[in-house]
């Protein structure tokens, strides 16, 4: 296990209160007061210059605000619909898609496996029919529609592009993305399914596809926003993030891929936790790395295939159920964060999501807090407005040296795949996960409300309860079940065996039979089962 960047332990009788030291969160030193002197001496280049510390647009967010998203998605796509179309009526410029376990793991809600999840943490989406609901009356050419999915990415992709079709949108005005990111699920959140090849073999095929049908829709998000919500430092999640980056081009270009060309449409998805100043500091440093890599090692010569751009989400595990109130502070202060790190897309967590799907009320507060920030703070009226502060800038240096670190240990190790394959990875995640435990519970790392400045008589109390529907779970088996009686049947077999057949051949683009698939009517459990018989199920690594 290596010890970069690994917490120091506080004398005797120190907390986080009392303690002299002064580390950022990644174990980065900070100095009580910054100087000249710490700088690294080159002149700090102009936004929308390579190596873009200081953002991928000359005009940042005077020419064009962030999108503005609210992850959503529960119960029945008629319930997510209504949702979806109330955010939309409060300001949000853009969907993002929350899926409900099943269709994450790519089991139908008949499915036994299915049956105590359906619609419980985001919406059931079994087959095209679902899709038409979900998005009846939002103009697709209109709103940039974002999918959290990875294990069956390609599949919901292909649902999508099927919708297009069935209202008529051209294919090239699509805009959004899907995550479709599958080598953080086996390092940190578990939604996987098939062994890793065969998974990054679908990627480069959805990504292929995707620059010639739909060329301004991002085929892939790569996300360190679950390593970091499982235990990693902001270092390690931006060192992560790269080096699987790197493994996909690597996996792109072997497939016959123009980096120039696919390299516009990757992008990057990350969550914003309370340290302030590691928060917009990785994302500077993350910018400049991620240029040169492109430049220096894959002899990129587009500027847009140099740029990092990225969507965050400002929550996650950094919000706690103990003085709920308090998650709507720590929204704001790292909604804040992302904004001065740059981020391209922003959504804000509910300040109730630690222990519930997110009411109307608290939904439209977290969306409120953006707009407050963008329309009320004055912050987006000038270009990156921390550029040349002492501490930022050599904040910025230390956080890409420490960042190169990791990912030269990744490397050294024999790559990302190796070190997924192996558990390599996996357990230094554990091993973090359990330090920034104990730290909390030490109390070397302050939680207001929860491990300091509780109150004797301190409830949990908290406004509107939402309650998901008890039938919705029957009504999507309802129309799961009206779909495969009224489908051609014998239409959907035949698509659904050319799909078998051509993931038999490595070199076949599964995209058009998944398409095909989508418009037959099968379903997501179907064309999956018929993936698994080619390629079989992924076995996690145990190493102690």
């Amino acid at each position: 296990m290596s010890t970069q960047n690994a917490p120091k332990q506080p004398a005797a009788g120190e907390n986080a209160r009392t303690r002299p030291e002064r580390t950022s969160g990644s174990g980065i030193p900070v100095p009580v007061v910054a100087t000249a002197d710490q700088l690294r001496g080159a002149q700090l280049e102009a936004p929308g210059v390579y190596p873009y510390t200081r953002g991928i647009f000359p005009d940042g967010y005077t020419g064009r605000l962030w999108t503005f998203r609210q992850y959503s998605g529960f119960g029945t796509a008629e319930e997510s619909n209504q949702r979806y179309r109330f955010l939309l009526e409060q300001g949000q410029t853009g969907l993002s898609v929350a899926l409900d376990l099943p269709t994450q793991c790519g089991y139908d809600p008949v499915d036994a496996m299915a049956r105590s999840e359906v619609g419980k943490v985001g919406v059931s989406l079994s087959s095209l029919a679902d899709a038409e609901v979900l998005f009846e009356g939002i103009d697709l050419t209109r709103i940039s529609t974002s999918f959290t999915i990875n294990g069956t990415a390609a599949i919901i992709y292909a649902m999508y592009l099927a919708v297009a079709d069935k209202h008529g949108v051209p294919r090239e005005k699509l805009t959004g993305t899907i995550q479709n990111d599958i080598l953080k699920e086996y390092v940190a959140r578990g939604t996987w399914i098939f062994p890793v090849k065969p998974s990054v073999r679908l990627i480069a095929d959805s990504v292929l596809y995707s620059n010639d049908v739909s060329p301004r829709f991002n085929p892939i998000s790569i996300a360190g926003a679950h390593v970091r919500d499982a235990g990693a430092t902001a270092v390690e999640e931006i060192a992560y993030t790269l080096a699987n980056g790197l493994a996909y081009v690597d996996e792109l270009r072997r497939r016959g891929g123009d980096v120039d060309r696919f390299g516009r449409r990757l992008s990057f998805f990350f969550y914003v936790h309370m340290d302030f100043f590691d928060e917009v500091c990785k994302f500077r440093a993350a910018r400049r790395i991620w240029a040169r890599l492109m430049r220096s090692r894959y002899g990129v010569q587009d500027a847009r295939a140099q740029h990092f751009r990225f969507g965050v989400v400002c929550g996650g595990s950094s919000l706690v159920s103990a003085q709920p109130y308090n998650n709507i502070i720590r929204v704001a202060v790292e909604t804040m964060a992302a904004v001065l790190g740059g981020a391209q897309s922003i959504f804000t967590c509910a300040y109730d999501e630690p222990f519930q799907i997110p009411t109307e009320f608290s939904a439209e507060l977290a969306l409120r807090t953006q707009q407050i920030i963008a329309y009320e703070s004055g912050v987006a009226r000038t270009v990156d407005p921390l550029g040349g502060s002492y501490f930022v800038e050599s904040h910025t240096d230390r956080m890409e040296e420490a960042i190169l670190a990791v990912m030269r240990e990744i490397e050294d190790y024999g790559g990302v795949i190796q070190a997924i394959e192996d558990g390599w990875l996996q357990l230094r995640i554990a091993e973090r996960a359990r330090e920034r435990k104990l730290k909390i519970d030490r109390g070397e790392t302050v939680v207001v409300g929860q491990n300091e400045f509780r109150r004797a008589d301190q409830s949990e109390e908290f406004g509107e309860v939402f309650r998901l529907d008890p039938q919705a779970a029957r009504r999507v088996v309802e129309r799961y079940e009206a779909v495969r009686a009224r489908r051609n049947g014998a239409e959907a077999q035949r698509a659904l065996a050319r799909l078998r057949q051509a993931a038999a051949k490595d070199g076949e683009n599964l995209m058009p039979y998944l398409v095909d698939c989508c418009h037959a009517y099968a379903t997501v459990g179907e064309m999956v089962r018929e993936l698994k018989a080619q390629w079989g199920e992924f076995r996690e690594p145990v190493r102690l």
